[in-house]
């Protein structure tokens, strides 16, 4: 194997668990399962949405405000410390305080050395029975202070990294962009599951969506997907409901929609699996999707209906 071929793989892991009332408990199974992805020689790893708490947004309460960090700040330099220690780059995710009033849902790249490779704020805000996001996070700006897009992918040493989170990855838009920016992996922290009231046909049929859609990501942009979720039941605080099961099934596709690596929708989990980038430039070579786009015919986009 040449040596331009190894420059060219990325030993992906992504980490699938559940998640506890208690941070400092969550962050250690974090850290743990980390570790073993490491051991097992991943160079890249993945964490899902939220993942150092309950998923809070099952119900609306002020003093859920406390859970939330600045950046830097704790659970970041505990997620940087981690990355220098092991030489990894690291996806992370931070329910962050940017400032009095103001929080976003936060996805968190860390370099080798530790060093904060950049940020993605999450762009579309769900407000849905059971996902009251709209009440906790402030959608990220869709251009950065320095005029860069809020679609901006992370460079870093091992790869160029288009990182989105969880309700984004139903939006081909938010794909496109990232891919038309140079993502050479399309990656989504996500917290998704079942209303456990939900018959088994309706659960089916929201899993293969979720799953469906991403993977049409892949295709539609030749590019290789990641897309870590927790598991297990986590209880609705008011009672007024039964709670989400969280329905796992994290998966790892190539760029034609191949399923490379699949969790089950129960266990905690590291699904591991060698990219090889330049595989991206031989599809995109043989399906020029790319090439054949009408941007002079797309500008009704921009509406938000055509009536």
């Amino acid at each position: 194997m040449s040596s331009e071929l190894r420059k060219s793989e990325i030993n992906v892991a992504a980490i699938q668990q559940a998640c506890s009332s208690d941070k400092a408990a969550s962050l250690a199974t974090t850290e743990k399962l980390v570790r073993e992805a490491v051991a097992s020689g991943a160079n890249l790893v993945v964490l899902q949405e939220l993942h150092a708490t309950l998923y809070f947004c099952q119900t609306e309460e002020t003093s859920v405000f406390e859970l939330a960090e600045p950046i830097p700040g704790p659970t970041s330099k505990r997620l940087s410390d981690l990355a220098r220690e092991l030489g990894i780059v690291l996806v992370g995710s931070i329910f962050e305080r940017r400032m009095n009033g103001v929080y976003h849902n936060t996805a968190v790249v860390f370099e080798k050395d530790g060093s904060m490779a950049g940020l993605y704020r999450k762009m579309h805000i769900p407000d849905d029975p059971g996902f009251y996001e709209k009440f906790y996070f402030t959608p990220g700006d869709a251009q950065f202070n320095d005029g860069r897009s809020g679609f901006t992918p992370i460079d870093t040493s091992i790869g160029r990294l288009g990182v989105l989170v969880c309700w984004d990855q139903w939006y081909p838009e938010a794909a496109r962009l990232m891919a038309l920016a140079g993502a050479e992996i399309l990656i989504y922290p996500t917290a998704i599951g079942w209303d456990v009231t939900d018959d088994p046909d309706e659960q089916a049929r929201q899993l293969d969506a979720w799953v469906t859609v991403q993977r049409g990501h892949a295709v539609a942009n030749n590019l290789p997907v990641v897309a870590p979720n927790r598991v297990g039941t986590e209880p609705d605080p008011s009672g007024h409901s039964d709670g989400i099961r969280f329905w796992g099934n994290s998966f790892i596709c190539g760029p034609q929609g191949e399923l490379l690596a699949r969790g089950d929708d129960s266990s905690e989990c590291i699904l591991a699996v060698t990219l090889d980038r330049n595989r991206s430039e031989s599809v995109r070579r043989i399906w020029p999707y790319l090439r054949d786009r009408r941007i002079d015919a797309y500008g009704d986009i921009l509406k938000r209906v055509r009536d």
